[in-house]
């Protein structure tokens, strides 16, 4: 009894003691690939392996672990800007169609999608890294972006579409060979050649006198046509005020003459009304009943004066209506 009591506290003692190398946990961000190392199975399971804990027999199986996130590839001139769970490596230097020489930083983004096909074609580890996708996308980098000129480097476009190239081609390679998918290919900075830099440079600055001539020269243009505009307006406002100031005489003058020939045709109406009325008093005095008129203005003449009466019949008579008898008396 006590025999069994030690052979059941020894194996007791084993598996505490056992267990931890037993048991293999898979964390959430991870994935992992089985291998048998001896036996009928030896060799890799074809299933990949979730997170969770599974059991390992040691020196029998083990699980080979491989990051289920994207990871990052820097090709970086400054190593100090890269993150910490980034793989580095050193700028790419890439040679125009013309021979200058640009050297490019660039992010590559990836992840493993067949860890199998990665243990099976690369081998065990982080080993398709340096043996696979730094290489390659170096390889296909250079192939990529040495086609563009400096000038296409600087503008922008054709860099980017080369580095959409570049992805497309990198994944084509190693997504189905290898099973590692590639997600991005980003060129971030670069820098030229010194002896293309200052071309570049002495070229800007002959672009910016060319763009200040022409500035200049269509100021210069716009000026003149200013000037232009201006001194015809100018005329045209002189001509109008001329015009303007002829038409305001010849309307004064119109206005004047037709005053003084109205004011003259009244005055020739006035005179013909006058002559008609002495004509028709002449008339009137020369007509029947003219001594009664005459007699009436004498009447007229003599109001207001202090009448005497005198004795108009006998010898001593005197009649003022008897003219001549008047006359006669002087």
């Amino acid at each position: 009894m006590r025999r069994i009591l030690s052979v059941g506290g020894l194996l007791i003692a084993a598996c505490l003691l056992l267990g931890d190398s037993l048991v293999d946990f898979v964390p959430p961000n991870e994935m992992a690939v089985r291998q048998v190392l001896f036996g009928p199975g030896q060799g890799f399971s074809p299933d990949i392996v979730g997170q969770g804990y599974h059991l390992v027999l040691p020196g029998y199986t083990r699980l080979h672990h491989f990051p289920r996130s994207l990871e990052i590839l820097e090709f970086n001139v400054s190593h100090s800007e890269n993150a910490a769970s980034a793989s580095q490596a050193p700028a790419i230097n890439i040679q125009t169609s013309e021979g200058y020489r640009v050297t490019v930083d660039v992010t590559i983004a990836y992840r493993v999608v067949d860890p199998v096909k990665v243990i099976m074609e690369i081998g065990l580890g982080d080993a398709y890294i340096e043996q696979v996708v730094r290489p390659r996308a170096e390889q296909v980098l250079r192939q990529t972006l040495g086609v563009l000129d400096a000038e296409q480097f600087y503008r922008g476009r054709k860099r980017r579409e080369a580095a959409i190239e570049a992805r497309d081609l990198l994944d084509r390679d190693l997504h189905d060979r290898y099973g590692v998918q590639i997600w991005a290919v980003l060129v971030r900075h670069y820098v030229y050649d010194p002896r293309y830099q200052e071309a570049i440079e002495n070229r800007k600055i002959q672009d910016q006198r060319v763009f200040l001539n022409r500035a200049e020269a269509v100021k210069a243009a716009e000026q003149a046509e200013r000037d232009r505009v201006e001194a015809e307006g100018t005329a045209l406002v002189n001509v109008e005020e001329t015009r303007g100031a002829a038409e305001v005489t010849r309307i004064a003058a119109t206005a004047d003459l037709y005053s003084r020939k109205r004011i003259a045709e009244g005055d020739l109406l006035v005179e013909l009304a006058r002559a008609e009325s002495k004509r028709l008093e002449n008339d009137a005095l020369s007509g029947v009943g003219a001594s009664n008129i005459v007699g009436l203005k004498m009447a007229e003449a003599l109001e207001g004066t202090e009448v005497i009466v005198l004795p108009s019949d006998g010898p001593s008579g005197s009649n003022p209506l008897d003219l001549g008898g008047l006359i006669r008396g002087w």
